[in-house]
């Protein structure tokens, strides 16, 4: 048994007509993503603070698993991830990305073609607000904006400070923009130990509350606050005005299953391949290159294969994955792996569909819609 399995579910990956499925493949098990989903739910006071990242799945099944289940607000990165929500008819989407160039038209397009959801995007600098602000007026829009803060990432953001409640006063009175609230994502805060990383979240946590003051103070209406992904979020979840952003528990992957072990999500998506070459003892080719399992990590933090767990990875090019075994490892040419990405996030971004497993067969496809820069708009 390997150290993603229990005792009950110990072949749970396993597909009876794995023959039919061509690799690389990424696959996706609906019952596992549906059981991740009611474990979200029942980690929260209401469903109304709920704000799910669409970026891990990027698919139009998923999210409707998530509305079908009660959540109507949504968080995405992209104008097609944005879209595929609209498309879905999901009441509230935050574009958690600040909008430049022609993004700014293709977002009031976007606002424009689906009126039934609740849009909002980010800005954290006066450049943009007045950009946004402008491109608001022209289209006789009025348009919901969020500050984005900068809680130590140093990504993108603006420090929570008197400059940040400057800027929040200002978006307060600009025309053709509605001040609704903060943003805070704090992905630098994934710390393996539970107590150092609610430490850290602390911190973030003290400054956005303080801005949230400040801005009350100088008589603006309360902020919303949406904040965290999933390393911070039980630390949101705990408290009460906080709306949660996790994105990751719908697929899980090893990378947060060994980072965050008080989190019990199940991993619900595998990558299939197969041994395509024994170029010695020793040696297995596989046909998982960079093309098909995220690569920004180093080598050992790539993939973890379920039934290969022993598997050290020594190389990986754009077609190929190359592991080291042990001697009479018994593996042989067309054999199947079972693959947990490290971080399951950017691998979904490289295919274009999912197959589904149901009772460990293959039976349906599911597309990874939003994994492209645009869909229509």
């Amino acid at each position: 048994m390997t150290s993603v399995e229990r005792p009950s579910e110990r072949d749970w990956f396993k597909i009876n007509n794995v023959n039919e499925l061509d690799s690389p493949a990424l696959v996706f098990y609906p019952n596992r993503i549906a059981d991740n989903i009611k474990l979200l739910l029942n980690s929260i006071d209401t469903v109304n603070r709920l704000r799910p990242h669409v970026k891990t799945h990027k698919s139009a099944e998923v999210t409707t698993l998530m509305i079908n289940a009660g959540i109507t607000k949504f968080k995405c990165a992209t104008i097609a991830e944005a879209e595929m929500l609209g498309r879905c008819g999901a009441a509230d989407v935050l574009l958690a990305y600040q909008l430049v160039g022609p993004k700014i038209n293709r977002y009031l397009s976007l606002v424009s073609a689906f009126p039934s959801t609740k849009f909002s995007s980010l800005v954290d600098n006066a450049y943009s607000l007045n950009e946004l602000s402008q491109a608001a007026k022209h289209a006789g829009l009025e348009i919901n904006v969020f500050l984005d803060l900068n809680l130590g990432m140093n990504r993108t953001g603006i420090l929570p400070n008197e400059n940040a409640l400057t800027l929040y006063r200002e978006m307060s009175v600009k025309e053709g923009i509605k001040a609704i609230g903060l943003h805070g994502y704090d992905g630098h805060i994934h710390d393996s130990s539970l107590a150092e990383r609610k430490a850290r979240w602390q911190l973030a946590w003290n400054s956005i509350n303080n801005l949230k003051d400040q801005i009350i103070a100088n008589g603006l209406p309360a902020p919303i606050i949406v904040a965290g992904g999933s390393p911070t979020y039980p630390f949101y979840a705990e408290l009460t005005d906080v709306e949660c952003s996790p994105g990751t528990f719908v697929l899980w992957d090893k990378g947060y299953h060994d980072a965050c072990a008080e989190q019990k999500y199940a991993v619900a998506a595998v990558l299939i391949t197969r041994v395509i070459s024994l170029p010695d003892q020793t040696k297995v080719s596989l046909d998982l290159g960079h093309k098909s399992v995220a690569a920004e990590n180093v080598l050992a933090k790539r993939v973890y294969f379920l039934n290969a767990p022993e598997a050290k990875i020594i190389g990986q090019s754009e077609e190929h994955l190359v592991l080291e075994m042990p001697k009479g490892h018994g593996l042989k040419i067309g054999d199947v792996l079972y693959g947990i990405p490290i971080h399951i996030c950017p691998t979904v971004a490289l295919y274009d569909f999912a197959a589904t497993v149901e009772e460990h067969k293959v039976d349906g496809a599911w597309e990874i819609i939003s994994r492209k820069r645009k869909i229509n708009i």
